[in-house]
């Protein structure tokens, strides 16, 4: 496993510690897609015993971020551009209605996020990336007024979070992510709902087609070496 982790502390929710590196790990590509994961292994670099790193593991299946592997154990699943697919039409649906909302209540999204991910962008944390884009979207979840959009985006988060982070190892998109962010605020604070949607939905579409480019040059690529 070509990625080294920090040792946990121990402590009664260590299993839901051990979970949130991993996840963390998966969603910035530091863990990719068809890397098996060990427990020993895991939890040797963890300093914990096996079992919050079988349950963490358990939680990973449970979301299908990890599969079981015919005699490798347990591997970091694939990103699958069909599966990607449907989830960029629940992520465009949730968007495009939370900007149009919020639009319609001429709300402000903090300039401070944008600063940020243009910071973040910079810069070659993946993670640090996510958590500014994640950040970016949920705020115009709450300003839309209706938690259930928020809500309903978190049942995909875990999945999200790994599509963001697939998108943003791309360095050549990110200053044009966080360019379409501000325009997308500026719609909302003018609130002007149309524009807000039609460049909500230009974001989306933009970043599936990318995101599904790389993935099928990477299939492709791996099918040529075989």
């Amino acid at each position: 496993m070509p990625i080294k982790f920090d040792k946990i502390q121990v402590r009664p929710d260590f299993v839901d510690e051990v979970y949130r590196v991993l996840l963390d790990a998966i969603s910035d590509g530091s863990l990719a897609p068809g890397v098996r994961l060990t427990q020993e292994e895991i939890a040797e670099q963890f300093a914990v015993s096996r079992s919050p790193v079988l349950q963490a593991l358990r939680l990973l299946k449970k979301d299908g971020l990890v599969q079981d592997a015919p005699g490798r154990g347990v591997v970091v699943a694939p990103l699958d551009v069909e599966w990607i697919g449907h989830l960029y039409e629940i992520r465009g649906a949730l968007d495009s209605l939370a900007a149009k909302l919020a639009a319609l209540r001429r709300s402000t999204i903090d300039p401070a996020l944008i600063t940020q991910g243009r910071r973040a962008s910079k810069g070659k944390d993946v993670k640090a990336m996510i958590d500014a884009d994640a950040a970016f979207h949920n705020a115009i979840y709450q300003a839309s007024g209706n938690p259930l959009i928020g809500e309903s985006a978190l049942l995909h988060w875990v999945h999200l979070r790994r599509v963001m982070g697939a998108v943003l190892q791309s360095s050549n998109l990110r200053d044009a992510i966080w360019d379409e962010h501000a325009a997308i605020a500026q719609a909302i604070a003018a609130g002007d709902a149309v524009r807000a949607v039609e460049l909500t939905e230009h974001h989306t579409s933009r970043a599936r087609a990318n995101l599904i480019e790389r993935l099928e040059h990477v299939l492709a690529a791996g099918q040529a070496s075989a």
